[in-house]
C-alpha cells in the first residue's frame, strides 16, 4: 500500500504526518523550533535548525507508524511565508540582521515587521500588480523584506544572496532543485502568472526599478527564480511533480529513492487542501452534483484555518477584486483558478491576551492547576454556571452589555488598516473570575463577528460562500464554533484532523505528486486540477457538520444586534483617531 508524508513548518514548531492512500493519518510527530527577536519587530529563524528538526521528525514518524519505508511514494512541504537567504556560491546561510553577526539566523519570519517604510514605498507606486494583492502589499510580504536587505547589506553581500520562500527552500533541500511555487511567488513576491495584466515574464523590470530593486531583474530575473518562460518547471502549482528525493536527503530521512516530492505551499493554503473536500458538505454546498468530481466542487467552500492568527481562503473561476482582502491570486492552488485570502492577525492570541492580562488570571491558574483542568474547559463550565444562576436561555446572552473590538494587532481584513486597535465597552469594577469568563466570551464573539464581516465582504464582491470549513485549534472551542456558524448564518464543517489539517494537506500534495509521477511513467494524459481534487476527495475524511439556528431564533436576532454594534465600533475607532490627528495639523 502507498503511504505519503506531509511536513508543516509553523511559527514555533515543525510537524510531520504519514498517511495511507485512503487519507488515514498513521502517525504525527512534532518538534519545537526557536525564533529570535533581538530588536522589536526583527524576528528571525535558522534554516539549519528547521531542516535538522524536519529530518528528525520524518525518521520518527516513520518509526512510530510501523510502515515499511519503501512504501512511501510521495512527500510535500508547507511552511509559513518566511524568507530564507543563502549564498549562491557556497550555499551557506547569510545573516539577515538586525546585527548581521549570526549567519545561522538567515530567515526573516513572516511576522517580522522591519520593512514598514519599504512596504510604503512599494505601495506608493500604485503598480498594476498591486491590484492582485488587495490593493497594497503587507509588511509581512517577502518583497519588502528583500528591499530592506538591499538597503542594509553591502552590495557585494546582496549580490551573492539567493532568496527563497521557506516552503520552496524545503523542497530544494529535499530534491536539490530550486523550484518556486506559484503559491509563494504570486501571494508574497508580486509575480503575475502568464496572461494576467498581459504578463509574459511574470516579473516586471519597470516595477523593480521603481522600488529600487533593479538588481533583481538582471540575468532574466535569476534572483527571483527567472522569468516564467525561462524554462519549463521553474514555477509550479502546489502538488505538481518536482522530482525524486535527493539521495542525501533520502539517506538522512530514511526515505526510498523512488519517493517523489510535490511542489510546496504556504501553510494556510495547505489547510485549504486538507479540509474543503470533506464529503459531509455535498448536501449543503453544491447545487451541481456533476461539479463535485471537479475542482469546481470546491467553489463556495471557504477554508478557515485558525490558530494564533486565522486565514480565510476561497476559490473562484474569475478574478474578484476586493480592497483590503489579499488576492485575487491565479494558479496558487489550482490551474486557472483564483484564490482570495482574508485574514485575522490576532485570534488565538486575542483569547490568550484577554485571559492572561485579567486581574483574576493567577487565581484561574491556581484553580485549574488544582483541578487538573484545561483553562478553556473551566471557563466554559464557569459560563454555564453563570447562565444557570442568571436564568438565561443561552450562555451567549451573558455578554449583552460587554462589547470587545479585538484588533489589538491592527486589521488585516477586510479593512487592511494596521492602525486599528482594541476597544472594550462595558467595563465595571468587577475583577473576578466571573468577569474574566464573560470577557473571554466577548472576545470569542468578536472573532465570530469579524469572520462574518470578512465573509460578507467576499459575498458582496461576488463570492458565493455556501459553507465554512474550519480547522486548527479553534475547532476545540465549541462556543466559538457556534458563534461563527450563527453569526455567518452558514453551515460549518469541523475537520476530523483538527490539529493536523495543514500537515495533512501537505501529505495530500505528496500523494498528488506520486500520482502524477505514475501517470507520466505510464505515458498517461492528466489534468493537474483533476488529480488534485480526486486525491483530496479520496483522502479527506468526513468532518462534523454544525448548522446555524433558524432565522426566527432569539440568538440570531441577538447576534445581528451585536454585529451592528461591532460595525459602529469600527466607525468610532476610525473617527476618534482622525479627530486626534487633526489636532496636530
Amino acid at each position: 500500500m502507498s503511504n505519503y508524508i506531509g511536513v508543516d513548518v509553523g511559527t514555533g514548531s515543525a510537524r510531520a504526518c504519514i498517511t495511507n492512500k485512503n487519507g488515514e493519518i498513521l502517525a504525527v510527530e512534532v518538534k519545537d523550533i526557536s525564533k529570535q527577536e533581538l530588536q522589536l519587530g526583527f524576528i528571525t529563524q535558522s534554516s539549519n535548525e528547521i531542516w535538522d528538526a524536519i529530518l528528525d521528525i520524518i525518521k520518527r514518524v516513520i518509526d512510530i507508524s510501523n510502515v515499511d519505508p519503501s512504501s512511501i511514494d510521495g512527500i510535500a512541504f508547507d511552511a509559513t511565508c518566511s524568507l530564507v537567504v543563502f549564498d549562491k556560491n557556497s550555499l551557506e546561510p547569510i545573516a539577515v540582521g538586525p546585527n548581521f553577526d549570526d549567519s545561522n539566523q538567515n530567515i526573516i519570519l513572516w511576522m517580522d515587521h522591519r520593512a514598514a517604510s519599504e512596504t510604503d514605498l512599494i505601495n506608493s507606486t500604485n503598480d498594476k500588480r498591486l491590484k492582485y494583492v488587495g490593493g497594497k502589499m503587507s509588511v509581512e510580504f517577502e518583497l519588502p523584506k528583500i528591499k530592506w536587505l538591499k538597503d542594509h547589506l553591502s552590495p557585494e553581500t546582496f549580490h551573492r544572496c539567493v532568496f527563497l520562500d521557506l516552503a520552496d527552500f524545503l523542497t530544494y533541500k529535499a530534491t536539490g532543485k530550486i523550484v518556486h511555487s506559484f503559491s509563494s511567488a504570486v501571494c508574497k513576491q508580486g509575480l503575475l502568472p502568464t496572461g494576467v495584466e498581459g504578463s509574459k515574464l511574470g516579473w516586471s523590470k519597470e516595477f523593480l526599478e521603481k522600488i529600487g530593486l533593479e538588481e533583481l531583474s538582471t540575468n532574466n530575473f535569476e534572483k527571483l527564480g527567472g522569468s516564467i518562460n525561462l524554462k519549463e518547471g521553474n514555477f509550479l502549482i502546489p502538488g505538481d511533480l518536482v522530482g525524486h528525493v535527493d539521495k542525501k536527503f533520502a539517506g538522512l530521512a530514511n526515505l526510498p529513492n523512488h519517493c517523489v516530492v510535490g511542489t510546496g505551499v504556504i501553510d494556510a493554503y495547505s489547510g485549504w487542501v486538507g479540509t474543503v473536500a470533506s464529503d459531509v458538505s455535498d448536501r449543503v454546498c453544491s447545487d451541481s452534483p456533476q461539479e463535485l468530481n471537479k475542482i469546481e466542487g470546491s467553489l463556495g467552500r471557504i477554508a478557515v484555518v485558525s490558530g494564533t492568527s486565522t486565514c480565510h481562503i476561497v476559490l473562484s473561476k474569475q478574478p474578484l477584486f476586493i480592497s483590503g482582502v489579499w488576492g485575487p491570486y491565479r494558479d496558487v492552488l489550482a490551474e486557472n483558478m483564483w484564490a482570495t485570502e482574508g485574514g485575522q492577525s490576532f485570534t488565538g492570541a486575542l483569547l490568550d491576551n484577554i485571559i492572561e492580562t485579567h486581574p483574576a488570571y493567577q487565581e484561574l491558574e491556581r484553580i485549574t492547576s488544582r483541578q487538573n483542568k484545561n483553562i478553556f474547559v473551566y471557563l466554559d463550565e464557569k459560563l454555564e454556571e453563570l447562565r444557570v444562576n442568571r436564568k438565561l436561555d443561552s450562555v451567549f446572552y451573558l455578554t449583552k452589555n460587554m462589547f470587545i473590538y479585538g484588533d489589538y494587532y491592527g486589521n488585516r481584513s477586510p479593512l487592511a488598516d494596521p492602525l486599528m486597535s482594541g476597544m472594550i465597552i462595558g467595563q465595571t469594577m468587577d475583577s473576578s473570575i466571573n468577569d474574566l469568563a464573560i470577557k473571554y466570551l466577548a472576545a470569542c464573539e468578536f472573532i465570530a463577528l469579524q469572520t462574518r464581516h470578512i465573509i460578507d465582504t467576499l459575498v458582496t464582491h461576488g463570492h458565493g460562500i455556501t459553507a465554512i470549513y474550519m480547522s486548527g485549534g479553534h475547532c476545540k472551542n465549541k462556543l466559538l464554533m457556534e458563534l461563527i456558524s450563527n453569526c455567518c448564518v452558514l453551515p460549518l464543517v469541523l475537520s476530523k484532523y483538527i490539529d493536523s489539517s495543514v500537515v495533512f494537506g501537505a501529505a495530500i500534495l505528496g500523494s498528488v505528486a506520486a500520482k502524477i509521477n505514475s501517470m507520466k511513467e505510464n505515458k498517461l494524459e492528466y489534468s493537474l486540477n483533476d488529480v488534485l481534487w480526486s486525491q483530496m476527495k479520496l483522502m479527506t475524511p468526513k468532518g462534523t457538520l454544525m448548522m446555524p439556528k433558524s432565522e426566527k431564533s432569539v440568538l440570531r436576532k441577538y447576534l445581528q444586534a451585536k454585529y451592528e454594534v461591532y460595525l459602529d465600533m469600527i466607525d468610532t475607532n476610525i473617527k476618534y483617531r482622525k479627530k486626534m490627528e487633526e489636532v496636530y495639523k
